[in-house]
C-alpha cells in the first residue's frame, strides 16, 4: 500500500494562517509536546500539583449533585431531578464559552446558595418544587464544567486521573446523602426533611471562595486572544520552581498550535459547529458513550436493596448494605486509574460492557430460580464492575473526544443525551421489576444483556482509543478520518520535521502498522 495513506498529517500552510508567529513558535510547541509525552505520572503530579489541586477542588462541585440525587429522589423521583438539570446544561455550554469556566462557576455557586432558600423555607409543596427547579440550573452546570476544566489544564498522563475523579466526587455526594438520610430517620417534625436541605449551604461558600482564586483555563484564554493571560494562568497552574519561563512559553505555543489546527478544521465555537465536518463524528461518539452508561444495565444497580429486603434483610441492614455499595465509587475509580494507564480507554470500556453482560445474564438466571439474596449480591458485583470501567472511563473519553474549542458544548450535548436516556430507562426499569406492572423481576437482566450487547457492537466499531494522545493528535486522527480500531496504531505527524509519535510516551518502530 501507499505509505502516504497511513500517516495522519497536518496541512502546515493552512495551520500557519491561523497562528501568529508560526515559524517562531512551532519548535517550542514540539518541545512541549515531547516533554509532556515523556513525563511519568509521578513526575507530572509533582510538576503540575497546583493544576491537580485546582481540578480536584472544582470537581468537588459534583458532590452537590450526587448529594441532591438521593435527597430529591426522596421527594420527587429521579426523572424530575434529570429534567431540571437539562436547563443548566444548556446554559453551561454557552456561558463557559462566553465568560470562561471561572466566572461561570462563580455565578452557578451564587445561584445555588440563593436557590436553597425557597427549598428550606418552603411553606408549601409548590414553593418547594419551585426551589428545586431553580437548584436544577446550577446542578446542570456542575455536571459538565469540572470535566471540561480538568481536561484543559492537566497533561496527558494525568487526564485519566483527573477526569475520572469526577465520578468519585459524584459517588461521594451519594454516599454523604445516604448517610444524612439515614441519620434523619429518627428526627421528628419538619427537621427530618429540612436538615438535609440545609446542609447544602455548607458547600457553595467554600467552593465560591476557591473558584474566585481559580486560574482560568489557558485553552479558553487562547481561544479568546488573551495569550499573556494564558501564560500567567500556566504559571499559576505549575509548581513553583519546577518549570522555567521557556518551558511555559513552549506550553503556550503548544496550546496555540492545537487551537490553530482546530480553527483550520472548524472555526466556529457554537452548538451547531459540533455537528459540522469532522466534529459530527466526535459529537456522536461522546453522546453514545455517555448514553451507554444507562443501557449497559446500570439501572438495575438501584434495585439491589429491593431484592435484599425481599430475601429477609432488615430495613436498617439493607440501608447499611446500600452505604457499602455507594463506597464502590471510591474503590472502583481508584482501580480504574491503574487499568486505564495500562490498557487504555477503549479496551477498558469494552471489557466493562462484557462484564456487565455476563452479570446481567447471571441476574436473570437467579431471577428464574427465585433467589433474591443472590440477585442482590450480583447487583452489588454489577456495581463494582460498572465503577471500575464504564462509570469513570466515560468521563475521560467524553473529555478527550471533543475538540478543545468545542469541548464545553460537546460535553454538554453528551450529558444531555445521558439525561434524556435516563428519563427512558428510569421509566421502564421499575415497570420491569414491579409485580404490579410488567412483573419481570430479576429476569429483566436478559433485556439489559441485549442492550449492553448492542452498545458493545457500537463501541467495537466506533469508539477510538485516545490513550496517550495529545489534543492536536486526536484532532488530526479525526481530520484524516482514521477508523476507530486504527487510532492506537496510527502515526501522527503534527510538526514540520514529520516526527512520528505513538501513544503514552512510546515511539512507534518501523514495523508498526500505519493505518
Amino acid at each position: 500500500m501507499d505509505e502516504s495513506k497511513h500517516i495522519a498529517k497536518v496541512d502546515h500552510d493552512l495551520v500557519a494562517t491561523q497562528m501568529t508567529d508560526y515559524d517562531a513558535k512551532i519548535d517550542g510547541a514540539e518541545q512541549a509536546d515531547r516533554q509532556e509525552r515523556e513525563q511519568s505520572i509521578w513526575s507530572a503530579l509533582k510538576q503540575h500539583r497546583k493544576a491537580v489541586a485546582w481540578s480536584a477542588f472544582l470537581s468537588a462541585s459534583l458532590i452537590l449533585e450526587g448529594y441532591d440525587l438521593v435527597i430529591i429522589n426522596s421527594f420527587y423521583g429521579q426523572n424530575q431531578f434529570i429534567e431540571k438539570t437539562i436547563i443548566g446544561l444548556a446554559i453551561n455550554g454557552w456561558a463557559s464559552q462566553r465568560f470562561g469556566y471561572r466566572r461561570t462557576m462563580l455565578a452557578a455557586m451564587a445561584f445555588m446558595a440563593a436557590a436553597i432558600f425557597p427549598v428550606f423555607f418552603a411553606p408549601s409543596l409548590p414553593v418547594l418544587a419551585f426551589g428545586e427547579v431553580m437548584c436544577g440550573i446550577p446542578w446542570g452546570i456542575f455536571q459538565t464544567l469540572s470535566t471540561a476544566y480538568a481536561a484543559d489544564i492537566c497533561p496527558i498522563s494525568l487526564r485519566p486521573l483527573l477526569t475520572s475523579y469526577v465520578n468519585m466526587c459524584w459517588g461521594f455526594g451519594i454516599l454523604l446523602s445516604s448517610g444524612v438520610a439515614r441519620g434523619a430517620i429518627d428526627l421528628d417534625g419538619s427537621l427530618a426533611y429540612k436538615l438535609p436541605f440545609a446542609l447544602q449551604w455548607v458547600w457553595p461558600p467554600i467552593l465560591f471562595a476557591g473558584a474566585y482564586f481559580c486560574p482560568e483555563s489557558p485553552y479558553w484564554l487562547v481561544r479568546n486572544g488573551k495569550q499573556e493571560e494564558a501564560f500567567c494562568s500556566l504559571q499559576r497552574l505549575s509548581g513553583s520552581g519546577d518549570t522555567t519561563q521557556e518551558e511555559l512559553r513552549d506550553r503556550l505555543a503548544l496550546i496555540e498550535h492545537t487551537d490553530a489546527i482546530e480553527q483550520a478544521q472548524v472555526a466556529g465555537t457554537t452548538y451547531l459547529d459540533c455537528f459540522r465536518g469532522v466534529n459530527r463524528r466526535r459529537t456522536e461518539i461522546a453522546c453514545a458513550v455517555w448514553a451507554t452508561q444507562w443501557w449497559c444495565g446500570n439501572p438495575l444497580i438501584g434495585f439491589a436493596v429491593t431484592f435484599l429486603r425481599q430475601s429477609g434483610l432488615s430495613e436498617k441492614a439493607a440501608f447499611d448494605f446500600n452505604l457499602g455499595m455507594n463506597s464502590m465509587y471510591f474503590v472502583g475509580t481508584i482501580i480504574s486509574w491503574g487499568l486505564m494507564s495500562r490498557f487504555g480507554r477503549r479496551s477498558l470500556y469494552i471489557a466493562g460492557l462484557v462484564i456487565m453482560m455476563v452479570i446481567c445474564v447471571a441476574i436473570a438466571v437467579a431471577g428464574f430460580t427465585d433467589t433474591p439474596l443472590v440477585v442482590g449480591i450480583l447487583m452489588i458485583i454489577l456495581n463494582l464492575g460498572y465503577n471500575v470501567s464504564i462509570g469513570p472511563v466515560c468521563y475521560c473519553i467524553v473529555a478527550e473526544i471533543g475538540s478543545a474549542r468545542l469541548r464545553p458544548m460537546t460535553v454538554v450535548l453528551a450529558r444531555t443525551t445521558y439525561n434524556l436516556t435516563g428519563l427512558v430507562t428510569n421509566t421502564i426499569t421499575p415497570r420491569m421489576i414491579q409485580p404490579s406492572e410488567w412483573g419481570w423481576g430479576a429476569r429483566c437482566g436478559l433485556f439489559w444483556f441485549g442492550t449492553a450487547g448492542l452498545c458493545l457492537i457500537y463501541c467495537f466499531f466506533r469508539l477510538p482509543e485516545t490513550k496517550g494522545r495529545s489534543f492536536a493528535e486526536i484532532d488530526l486522527l479525526f481530520e484524516n478520518k482514521i477508523g476507530a480500531r486504527h487510532f492506537s496504531k496510527t502515526n501522527v505527524d503534527q510538526f514540520d520535521n514529520h516526527t512520528s509519535l505513538g501513544g503514552e510516551g512510546d515511539r512507534q518502530d518501523s514495523s508498526t502498522e500505519k493505518a
